[in-house]
């Protein structure tokens, strides 16, 4: 059924554009009408391959969110398994959803299916939008005739990294939030209270304390050069942030990352568990291991344990096990390799891959909550100590002065 591009203008008079199947363009403006709207134009998309083109540039600049990769499994999954053919599930879920590039992504997986295109091999055109665990999960799914059990598996799997990740988003919202303020207060302070106060103090001839003079020079030094420190901040964020998109950027970074005490023991328990989980449910869905091992050093977001899980997978094609090829590189915890140990040994491996995962994403929630937890009260310690050192560079020139009059 071919597909007709269309403008139409709903009952509030606002623009709207999509994407629906018919026979004829005259079915597309009933089926406008129907929903009480009025045509604008209706005309023939473009064919498949150009839709592909354009979809396949935009979700190379960006991929779909974690949430939305996650309604969408989910959506798949339900639909397959009430036994619905593929290409009608992905009509509509393509219909379902609000966006339309997310409604133009998958009418073009839609029409690589209908040309008789695995669902895996189809979805290969947009590697943003369907990362390589996600494309290789499915193609496990097909080629056992799963895809159903396979989905929702992926479903559950992106629905929890997504829950992961705006739980760490929003543990991570309040200390910014604190941190920023608290920055903004004391710099307010020092270039606007703090000269008003202690200008007093200039025009008399008593030497002022140490701790007066240095509050001075700290004022002074933020009112004068405060623009300039600004402008070599941005200039310095910038220029990291383009040192950070190269190679030897990137390398710098995450060695520093996994070197800082509690930063470093939380991008490990974070690598650590999406290593687990991945390599979890692509074991389960019949994927072989040293595919597995790849595919999951692929969604590794530290390029260091990256290239030591690919190190890994290269020793397990040499003949050595899993748990003694992760434990030599030294960033996974021995709970972990000993869980896997076990596994191996048990010929449980999934089941104990599964297991680690879910262990290193409560210690890591864990984690989290207690650091968070400690970051108000310290802040909090920061700020009063911060306030009386200013206190008291105004009031002992003052106790000092009076002293002087008794």
């Amino acid at each position: 059924m071919p597909a007709f591009d269309f403008i139409a203008v709903d009952t509030e008079g606002r623009r709207q554009k999509g994407v629906l199947d018919g026979d004829s363009a005259r079915q597309i403006r009933q089926q406008i009408r129907d929903k009480g709207w009025l045509p604008v134009s209706v005309e023939p998309a473009a064919n498949e391959q150009t839709r592909e083109e354009k979809t396949g540039l935009m979700q190379s600049r960006k991929g779909l969110g974690a949430y939305e990769l996650a309604l969408v499994t989910r959506q798949l999954a339900t639909l397959i398994q009430a036994g619905i053919p593929l290409e009608e599930t992905l009509k509509a879920v393509a219909r379902q959803t609000e966006k339309p590039a997310t409604q133009s992504l998958l009418l073009a997986v839609r029409g690589k299916v209908l040309e008789g295109y695995p669902l895996a091999q189809s979805m290969a055109g947009f590697p943003r939008a369907f990362p390589d665990l996600y494309r290789a999960t499915v193609s496990a799914g097909e080629k056992s005739g799963h895809l159903d059990l396979v989905l929702q598996q992926l479903a559950d799997y992106t629905e929890s990294r997504y829950t992961t990740q705006k739980q760490i988003q929003g543990a991570m919202i309040y200390p910014v939030i604190l941190t920023t303020l608290a920055i903004l207060i004391v710099v307010g302070l020092l270039a606007y209270v703090v000269p008003d106060i202690v200008k007093v103090f200039k025009n008399s001839h008593h030497e002022l304390p140490a701790l007066t003079r240095g509050l001075i020079s700290l004022s002074n030094g933020v009112k004068s050069a405060g623009p300039y420190l600004l402008v070599l901040m941005i200039i310095g964020g910038w220029l990291g942030k383009r040192f950070v998109k190269t190679d030897r950027g990137r390398y710098a970074l995450d060695r520093l990352l996994l070197k800082l005490p509690l930063v470093g023991r939380m991008v490990k328990g974070a690598n650590s568990a999406r290593f687990a989980s991945t390599l979890s449910i692509l074991s389960k869905s019949g994927v072989p291991l040293v595919e597995g091992l790849h595919i999951s050093a692929s969604v590794s977001s530290n390029w260091l344990i990256r290239d030591a899980i690919k190190e890994a997978a290269i020793k397990v094609t040499e003949g050595g096990s899993l748990s003694h090829s992760i434990e030599k590189c030294g960033y996974f915890p021995p709970m972990m390799v000993q869980m896997l140990r076990s596994g191996e040994t048990g010929g449980e491996l999934d089941e104990m891959l599964g297991r680690s995962a879910t262990m290193q994403e409560k210690e890591l929630s864990s984690l989290i909550t207690t650091l968070v937890g400690l970051f108000e009260p310290m802040m909090l310690l920061v700020m009063a100590g911060v306030v009386l050192m200013i206190v008291l560079a105004i009031m002992l020139p003052i106790v000092s002065m009076n002293n002087l009059v008794h």
